[in-house]
């Protein structure tokens, strides 16, 4: 079988039938005292093991720190000390819990009135590691190892160290991506030099950053048990993919046993925060599981004026309908309230940047943003039996932005040298935009011709709709300068945007359909060799419908926009070689489609943009698992981009027509290892060098491609685990550092930097434990990667700050 982790009990059963020296092999562990279920869980998911056990006999216990070299059956042993249980081991070498009274009913593997369930394989809540067994983000569940692609994956332990609860921080500490602020208040995701603009919630794709006047993407993390990330090209598991990767959000679920955690913060700029965190069986069986988590967030900013509101909510359960059958439900809502600074500084007009404080504010005192985000989810997986599977998951987005900004720009390339040449440009937008997800799949898993094989058959469907509408005026000044801004200018609102000479709006909408087949077949000739073969047949229906209304006119509707693709065919192939039982080495091929909305001279849209990923590399499962490292080079091949047609004129809405002749090439070596390399220590390292260039273009030929991409780029974190007299202590330390980007008109550089980032954590109780986290130690001046216009778009990383927090979690 390819997949080494249990697909349902009976294979976990077999899976735990491991040899007596097995047994005895020494592990890593790295456990704080707490939950006696969350501990016994974390130790099942690092060794490997089954645990049996009656939920109601660890509810409300507590287990000590278990810390240190041992094997897994010690470990238990010493996490059950002084609970009353005990630990029983069979010949065949499965472990299960009993009460440690003689006189009470003992408990055997095959009874029927016994609940068995082991740790998810890919779940990283409790394992206490940076290291994932194993991820889903290909379909299935898979280890990083059988693969043949790059993939990262935060940890809820990683997430936790330092203190990442948004997306957008997230990424930019991990190997080859850059989040970026886009032109609205939300983000932009990139990996390879291409956005990412299709994230998926447990498996299923959903758009969630097409262009309506800005990105207004957000994403908090508090919902989630991890962050997979999958880099090259992913139209295999979402048809119209980004070439450069693909995110996974996987949500976290109800526990086994309760467990509750709260959470104060209190940091820089007057950044208070408060969570509770809840979870367990919600019958005496624990057939029925539910969590809940609330998080109240509100913080000032390094710059001026600036301020927002965060309040968000997550309720889950999950429903064991037989033994082999599990729906789960879910629902979440995020509010954000904010007083933003959009679109950030522009530049000198030499491309140099401003000379200002990093304090300073370009919007006005009434500037106001309100992001709304409901999400329902649903999915049901169910167990033919021990080798086939079902799964269908659905996810539904609900999001509205409302807002206002003055937003501070140039009247021409950039800012005069003594600070003269801005504009106010004020405006009013109002979205709401509505995702639909449906993914469904089999996999199954057989012997024929001596070979063992798997096979993954599924499709999915995604909808965005939306209602938008935005008003703009500008405001052109001879008296301000860019030392003397004005956040006092009269207060505006859409109504009054089209009252007033000069103000334009824009009511517009979207629906982008999008289906597809898709399908793999694993085989293995050999036990050291993976043959892996795919395709996906995809359907794309894009239609935009937009109109302008000038200031005290009627709205005049434009021409549609539209694009159409009908059986677009994306293969995909891959090889993996063990080498040994640690390391492999492996290649892969996948094509990727994107359609466009351009025309040619003769009215015809453009066939859609193709592309090629070529990827080799190596890589390793070291340590029993606990520490995984890869190697690749990859080589991305894009052609079918759109670009002018000078010769047959402006003919085209006054504008030049496109001919599909464009191509750009990205290509690079990532290098990545996470996972406990020491004792004690776990680490988290990545590096990437990438390039992205024009290889046709008539404009850009020889240019850098993605200019807020760095040549190179590495993210190190460490976190230490003190033992002994200073086992209550523990440490991190990293920085992450790249090289100069680009500005947009290539003209300049965005210099590069390097940022410096701590932790101290001390465990005061079994009950209570505190931290702190230090960012940007050195209190480096640099401005962050993004859409650098000299017009605008230069957003200040974050000085020097701390965020200290205390975490309480209660004994029952």
């Amino acid at each position: 079988m390819f997949n080494t982790w249990p697909r349902n009990l009976s294979a976990a059963v077999a899976l735990a039938t491991l040899s007596t020296s097995a047994l005895a092999q020494d592990l890593s562990f790295n456990l704080p005292a707490g939950p006696l279920a969350s501990t016994l869980n974390a130790i099942a998911g690092q060794s490997g093991q089954i645990i049996s056990l009656e939920p109601a006999l660890v509810q409300g216990k507590r287990a000590p720190a278990v810390i240190g070299q041992m094997p897994a059956e010690q470990a238990l042993q010493k996490a059950l000390a002084g609970s009353g249980l005990q630990l029983r081991v069979t010949g065949q070498g499965n472990f299960s819990v009993e009460p440690a009274s003689d006189n009470s009913a003992s408990l055997q593997l095959d009874a029927t009135n016994i609940v068995e369930r082991s740790l998810d394989a890919t779940t990283t809540e409790g394992s206490g590691s940076y290291a994932a067994r194993a991820v889903t983000i290909g379909k299935g569940t898979h280890t990083l190892k059988e693969i043949p692609q790059s993939i990262t994956v935060m940890t809820r332990k990683q997430l936790d160290d330092q203190d990442l609860v948004d997306l957008k921080d997230a990424v930019n500490k991990t190997t080859g991506l850059v989040g970026v602020q886009g032109v609205g208040k939300g983000m932009i995701i990139t990996s390879r030099g291409f956005q990412i603009d299709d994230w998926q919630y447990d498996g299923v794709p959903i758009p969630r950053n097409t262009y309506a006047l800005g990105n207004w993407a957000t994403q908090d993390l508090i919902f989630f048990d991890r962050v997979e990330i999958l880099r090259g090209a992913s139209g295999l598991l979402q048809g119209t993919g980004s070439p450069g990767g693909a995110i996974n959000l996987v949500r976290k679920r109800g526990q086994t046993s309760p467990t509750v955690t709260i959470t104060g913060k209190a940091g820089s700029w007057d950044h208070y925060g408060l969570q509770l965190d809840a979870g367990g069986p919600l019958n005496s069986t624990g057939s029925v599981r539910g969590r809940f988590v609330a998080d109240e967030d509100q913080s000032q900013s390094f710059v001026d004026y600036e301020w927002s509101k965060t309040h968000s909510l997550y309720g889950a359960l999950d429903f064991d309908l037989r033994d082999d059958t599990t729906l789960g439900l879910a629902i979440s809502n995020s509010d954000g309230e904010s007083r933003p600074m959009i679109r950030g500084l522009p530049r000198y007009s030499d491309g140099k940047p401003l000379n200002v404080p990093r304090s300073t504010y370009g919007g006005a005192r009434w500037n106001h943003l309100d992001i709304d985000v409901t999400t329902l989810y649903a999915d049901l997986e169910h167990s033919f039996n021990d080798d086939w599977a079902f799964k269908v998951g659905a996810v539904r987005m609900d999001e509205t932005n409302k807002g206002k900004s003055q937003r501070l720009q140039t009247s021409g390339d950039g800012i005069n040298p003594d600070g003269s040449g801005i504009q106010y440009a004020d405006f009013a937008t109002d979205f709401d935009a509505t995702k639909l997800g449906l993914d469904m799949n089999v996999t199954g898993h057989f012997d024929a011709l001596s070979m063992a094989h798997e096979v993954m058959l599924g499709g999915n469907y995604s909808k965005y709709t939306s209602d938008d509408k935005f008003a703009r005026t500008f405001n052109n000044n001879t008296t301000d300068t860019i030392f003397d801004i004005d956040h006092n200018r009269p207060d505006i609102s859409y109504e009054g945007i089209l009252n007033t000479p000069g103000g334009q709006a824009t009511p517009s909408k979207y629906d982008v359909r999008q289906k597809g087949l898709y399908g793999s077949w694993r085989v293995k000739p050999i036990d050291s060799l993976t043959l892996v073969l795919g395709s996906r047949v995809s359907w794309y229906d894009y239609s935009y419908k937009y109109a302008t209304q000038r200031a005290f006119g009627a709205a005049i509707q434009q021409p549609e926009s539209t694009a159409n693709e009908t059986g677009e065919v994306t293969p995909y192939a891959g090889i993996v070689y063990d080498l040994s039982r640690e390391w492999a080495v492996y290649a892969s091929y996948t094509d990727v489609f994107e359609p466009q909305t351009n025309r040619d001279a003769s009215g015809s849209t453009l066939k859609p943009v193709v592309g090629s990923n070529y990827e080799v590399g190596l890589k390793g499962e070291l340590m029993d698992g606990r520490v995984n490292t890869s190697l690749a080079v990859f080589r991305y091949d894009q052609e079918n981009r759109a670009v002018n047609d000078l010769a047959s004129g402006m003919i085209c809405d006054g504008w030049y027509c496109s001919n599909a002749a464009g191509k750009v090439r990205s290509q690079g070596i990532e290098a990545e290892i996470s996972g406990e390399v020491l004792t004690n220590l776990q680490l988290f390292a990545g590096y990437t060098y990438n390039t992205t260039k024009y290889l046709d273009d008539p404009d850009n030929e020889g240019k850098v491609f993605s200019t807020w991409t760095p040549k190179h780029m590495l993210r190190v974190w460490g976190d230490y685990q003190f033992s002994g007299d200073w086992e209550r202590v523990s440490t991190g330390l990293g920085f992450t550092t790249q090289s100069h980007t680009l500005g947009y008109e290539h003209t300049y550089d965005v210099a590069g930097y390097t940022v410096w980032s701590a932790r101290l954590g001390y465990q005061l109780s079994k009950e209570i434990g505190l931290a702190v986290n230090a960012n940007n130690l050195f209190d480096k001046r640099y401005y962050t990667s993004a859409y650098n216009q000299l017009n605008g778009n230069n957003n200040f990383g974050d000085p020097r700050n701390v965020m200290f927090s205390v975490k309480y979690t209660p004994e029952f």
